[in-house]
């Protein structure tokens, strides 16, 4: 966790709301970080920075940490799961044909 990653602000605050929503599910559960900590593998230290959202944290310790809560690893699951732009995109950029290829018609025959 030594090495210091640069964000653009809005890319800060996404991660900073992350840590926040990591931090608040496991308030919920009234689990001790002690105890994610032990549950994930990884020190206390990097629970708490995971909770502040920090960029020097790896995926990884991000996924353990959601695992620890009680299997909160498959919401990473849905990230990107509905690409509605990258649909709209694709398809815009899909050629239309007029007719059939003749290879399709040789089978309708």
């Amino acid at each position: 966790m030594g090495k210091r990653i640069i964000l653009s602000p809005g890319l800060g605050r996404i991660l900073q709301q992350m840590g926040e929503q990591i931090k608040l599910a496991r308030l919920r559960r009234n689990i001790p970080v002690s105890v994610i900590a032990d549950r994930s593998g990884l020190g206390r230290t990097t629970i708490w920075a995971i909770e502040k959202g920090s960029p020097s944290v790896t995926m990884g310790a991000y996924a353990k940490a959601l695992h620890a809560l009680e299997g909160m690893d498959k919401e990473l699951l849905l990230i990107c799961k509905d690409d509605k732009k990258g649909r709209l995109l694709q398809d815009l950029g899909l050629k239309i044909r007029a007719r059939a290829s003749k290879k399709e018609r040789k089978h309708e025959e």
